[in-house]
């Protein structure tokens, strides 16, 4: 304070000076001196403050968007192929529904015996319906089934029966509530008789807040413990299916994730439902009947992982900065020039930046030398963490391999560059009886005795992966199909012939598909084999197939 007062001394003299000093109420008979150490003490504190605020900074935001990023493109992923599931679902129940009714139509109309066995056999082979019923150009109800409907001799009085019987040709309903007070969604193709003449209608119905297709598909997996879910909308936005089964046929349309599934939009985007809650929401239109799938996640599951990652960083960084504080007391201004160079190294490292630590170089002074040192040790510590959870990100905790995001990454980098490679797709045939046979951990260690074959069977180029399950993923740079196909066979015959931690007779079905030969685009070429690997399976299992898009024919090994 004396200084302002001596200050202010030159420009209005000494006793205005002293006088202005009097009005503020300062003590100029009082000199307050900072000692070297105190100085020292709090640059020291200010530059650790930063360098470790910089670095948790850099750090948090950084995850944040990389979690964000993963947490979108699994929903979205997770959507997508629901939306592909019921599209196929909805085009079976549709084909069951127009072979029995051509069938009928032809040999059995007129009898109500044989009507019953057909409507039973569609009901009980693909349970895809709750309901069956047969109604005539009248809207007389013909026959039903179940029996036990008991709408057999009534005529029809639903709108939506109404509109189907008027329609005269395949129809679905929007959902609606039955007489019964049941939440229905209806399903219908046309009857014609050999003459060409309309007959009615056979129809199938679903009761959306009982036991229908939809549960026995999805019900066993519709919350993950993390609060994840998904719901199915309808074309005018109700809810179809919902965990909460007392939310079926609620209106959600004004949800704008749900707007643009039904818009025939596939994508991802940030949400807040009803009850205030933000979740991270993938969503996909179903082709075949105009509904969306929406799959999503609680945007607090991303801080929660956030946190953990801080708290992880603070114990392997709290410890080195204490100890560089407390060293840093005793040290000298000459000092600042060497501590400057490492603040800014663990800058670098906050802002997930890759940095090469220098050689430690004696300093001439004891205690800027001791500080150097500690410094560099403490950032070599923290930069042998980042890069464990750089590979724990990358890497399948089970099997060893790279994981699903490491392969969409190279496949994406890969088809950019325009390098030509072979794509394999494997599932394991009948991993679920193994799992249900022998247990999880069983399951485990066979996952486990897979990709050790993959990894021995590959080259160093080569890229194996744990797609998800008991699929895994090979990618092959620069080869040919028909070393592909070696090499998927060289796999699935050791797979096949190998002693294995069961003991019993294991088998893996493959698909191949190469770019880009096959398709121009990594989406293409994953659907074409993923197609292929489909069709090993449905051709017998423990099977390579490849896949042609150009004749969209699939060609592959006789053996079983």
């Amino acid at each position: 304070m004396t200084n302002d007062v001596e200050l202010w001394g030159k420009y209005f003299g000494i006793e205005e000076a002293n006088a202005i000093s009097e009005l503020c109420g300062i003590d100029v008979t009082k000199k307050k001196k900072i000692s070297l150490a105190t100085l020292l003490t709090g640059l020291v504190s200010l530059s650790v403050a930063l360098t470790l605020t910089i670095l948790l900074l850099a750090s948090y935001h950084s995850n944040k968007q990389s979690l964000f990023e993963t947490r979108f493109a699994l929903n979205h992923s997770a959507a997508a192929k629901m939306s592909q599931s019921i599209d196929s679902l909805f085009k079976s129940m549709r084909a069951g529904l127009k072979y029995t009714g051509a069938y009928i139509s032809v040999n059995h109309l007129s009898n109500e015996q044989e009507l019953q066995k057909q409507l039973e056999m569609l009901r009980l082979s693909g349970n895809f319906f709750n309901s069956i019923a047969v109604v005539d150009e009248t809207g007389l109800v013909r026959s039903v089934a179940p029996s036990s409907v008991g709408t057999v001799g009534q005529h029809i009085t639903a709108e939506a029966a109404k509109e189907a019987l008027a329609s005269r040709k395949p129809y679905m309903s929007k959902p609606y509530t039955s007489s019964t007070g049941r939440r229905i969604v209806f399903m219908s193709e046309p009857l014609y008789d050999k003459d060409g003449v309309y007959r009615g209608f056979i129809g199938g119905s679903l009761y959306l807040q009982e036991n229908n297709i939809l549960n026995t598909m999805f019900g066993k997996h519709n919350i993950d413990g993390d609060g994840s879910y998904f719901y199915i909308v309808s074309s005018s936005g109700h809810l179809l299916y919902h965990p909460d089964k007392s939310r079926i046929g609620a209106d959600n349309s004004t949800n704008p994730v749900v707007q643009k599934a039904l818009r025939g939009e596939s994508g991802y985007g940030q949400v807040t439902n009803s009850r205030g809650i933000t979740f991270l929401a993938g969503y996909s239109p179903v082709p075949e009947n105009g509904w969306g799938v929406i799959v999503q996640s609680p945007i607090s599951v991303v801080y929660e992982e956030l946190d953990s990652y801080i708290r992880t960083i603070l114990v392997y960084t709290l410890v080195p900065f204490v100890v560089l504080m407390i060293t840093a007391i005793w040290l000298a201004r000459r000092l600042a020039r060497p501590f400057v160079s490492l603040a800014n190294l663990a800058s670098k490292l906050g802002k997930g930046e890759k940095i090469v630590l220098p050689d430690i170089k004696h300093h001439w002074n004891r205690e800027a030398d001791l500080l150097t040192q500690t410094i560099t040790l403490a950032l070599s510590d923290l930069q042998k963490q980042t890069d464990q959870l750089t590979h724990a990100a990358m890497t399948d905790s089970l099997t060893g391999l790279t994981n699903r995001r490491t392969f969409e990454s190279i496949m994406s980098q890969w088809t950019e560059k325009q390098q030509p490679f072979a794509l394999i797709m494997m599932d394991i045939d009948r991993f679920k009886s193994i799992n249900d046979t022998y247990g999880h951990q069983a399951g485990d260690e066979v996952l486990k005795h897979l990709a050790r074959i993959l990894t021995s069977a590959v080259r160093s180029n080569d890229v194996c992966c744990r797609y998800g399950g008991e699929e895994f993923v090979m990618l092959l740079p620069f080869t040919t199909v028909p070393d592909a196909w070696i090499t998927a066979e060289r796999v699935r015959i050791a797979f096949e012939t190998r002693e294995n931690p069961l003991g019993v007779p294991l088998a893996v079905s493959l698909g191949i598909a190469h770019y880009p030969s096959h398709a121009e685009s990594a989406e293409m070429l994953f659907q074409l084999a993923d197609h292929a690997l489909y069709q090993a399976k449905e051709a017998g299992k423990n099977r390579t197939i490849i896949a042609d898009e150009k004749t969209e024919r699939y060609h592959g090994s006789n053996r079983g």
